[in-house]
C-alpha cells in the first residue's frame, strides 16, 4: 500500500467511478493482499470482475454448514468456471459442538440468529480477516435500505480492524443495482445460483433464507421472523455501527 493512500479522500474520488475501477484501485494498492469475499450468491459478478483484472485472485467463501445445497454446488461450479481456488472458511467446531448440543439446531427461531451467526459466521471471518490486510465484497445499497443505503465503496472495516492493525474495505458494487448486476450476469452468461430460479434473492444458511413475493424487498427473505429491520448478520456489522 503507498504512504498516500488515504481511503476517506479516494472514497469521495471514486463514488462514481465503475466497479473495475474501484477494484483496479485496490489491486493497484493491496496487490495479493487483496482477499475477494463470495457469499454464493450474485456476487459472482465481484467474483468476474476480479478475475478480469487478476487470474490469480484470491477468493474466499464462508461456509457455515447450513448452506443450501445449491449454493455448495455453486461454489463448486464458479470454482471451475474460473479455474480458482475458493478458500472455505468454517466454524471453530470447538465453539460450534457445544452450541448445538446445548441449543439444538434450530435455537435461532426463538432466540435470534446472532449467536448463531456468532459462531458460524463472525468468528470464522474473524479469524480469515485477522492475516488480511484488504477485502472486497459484493455489497449493494440497494440490497438493504436499514443498513446498507449508505455503504462507501472503500473503507476502513470498523468491525474487523483492530487497534494494531487497521483493514480496509472496498464495495466495488455498492452503486450498482439488482438490475444491472443481473444484466450483466446475463449479457456475460455467467453462472448462477440455481435458487435465484425459484424465487431466492438474497441467500444465506437454508434455515434463515426463503423466497420473496412479488414486491417485497429482498431482505425480507432472511429471518423472516424477526424484527424488520436492521438485518445484518454481522459480516458487515460496521453498516450498523455507522448509523448509531
Amino acid at each position: 500500500m503507498s504512504p498516500t493512500f488515504d481511503v476517506v479522500e479516494l472514497a469521495t474520488t471514486y463514488a462514481n467511478k465503475s466497479a473495475q475501477d474501484i477494484l483496479k484501485l485496490a489491486f493497484a494498492e493491496f496487490g495479493d493482499d487483496l482477499w475477494i469475499s463470495f457469499s454464493g450468491a450474485e456476487d459472482v459478478v465481484l467474483v468476474d470482475m476480479a478475475w478480469k483484472l487478476n487470474k490469480n485472485v484470491k477468493v474466499f467463501s464462508l461456509d457455515t454448514g447450513r448452506l443450501h445445497p445449491e449454493t455448495y454446488r455453486f461454489i463448486d461450479q464458479v470454482r471451475e468456471h474460473y479455474k480458482i481456488d475458493i478458500e472455505l472458511v468454517s466454524p471453530d467446531h470447538t465453539k460450534l459442538e457445544p452450541f448445538v448440543k446445548e441449543k439444538g439446531l434450530f435455537s435461532f427461531y426463538k432466540d435470534g440468529h446472532g449467536e448463531c451467526c456468532d459462531i458460524r459466521k463472525i468468528e470464522p471471518l474473524r479469524r480469515k480477516l485477522s492475516g488480511v490486510k484488504a477485502w472486497a465484497t459484493g455489497q449493494r445499497r440497494d440490497q438493504s435500505p436499514g443498513t446498507r443505503s449508505a455503504v462507501a465503496v472503500m473503507e476502513i472495516d470498523t468491525a474487523f480492524s483492530t487497534p494494531e492493525r487497521t483493514l480496509y474495505k472496498f464495495n466495488p458494487l455498492a452503486q450498482m443495482t439488482s438490475e444491472e448486476i443481473w444484466g450483466y450476469i446475463r449479457m456475460l452468461e455467467l453462472p448462477y445460483n440455481s435458487l435465484h430460479e425459484r424465487g431466492f434473492i438474497s441467500i444465506g444458511c437454508e434455515p434463515c433464507t426463503r423466497p420473496v413475493l412479488p414486491n417485497q424487498h429482498e431482505r425480507e427473505g432472511r429471518w423472516w421472523w424477526e424484527e424488520a429491520t436492521q438485518k445484518e448478520c454481522g459480516l458487515h456489522a460496521g453498516n450498523i455501527i455507522s448509523k448509531s
